[in-house]
């Protein structure tokens, strides 16, 4: 089955960490929320949400933030480790807070794209 990530890749450091997963495993189709406005289509968020979180389709269900990550990371075979560690209940919410913290913090530096690129 498919799978499709969405991410921004005017933020460098998004760019960066998906350019890596790009180099090691190719069975996830990245898509650019920036360039590609047909995102908003396929995935049925605002551009708000869009820009906000990393997403992943997988078995048409829409996946954002962490357990996006989780998703990527599964797919990767030296990564699964990684997965499966996150998801220990402890972990795996102090794990949301921190990506939701930086999330945030990468909204905020890169939020006059919306104004760009959706209005």
């Amino acid at each position: 089955m498919a799978i499709k990530g969405y991410f921004n890749e005017s933020c460098n450091i998004c760019r960066t960490e998906i350019n890596h997963y790009k180099k090691i495993n190719t069975s996830i189709d990245w898509v650019d929320v920036i360039s590609n406005k047909s995102a908003l289509k396929d995935t049925k968020l605002s551009p708000k949400e869009l820009i906000r979180r990393l997403h992943i389709v997988k078995d048409n269900k829409l996946h954002k933030g962490l357990d996006a990550f989780l998703i990527v990371w599964e797919e990767i075979p030296r990564y699964r480790i990684l997965s499966k560690f996150v998801r220990l209940p402890i972990i795996y919410h102090a794990g949301w807070l921190i990506y939701e913290f930086i999330a945030l913090m990468l909204y905020v530096k890169n939020k006059n794209l919306l104004r760009k690129v959706y209005e």
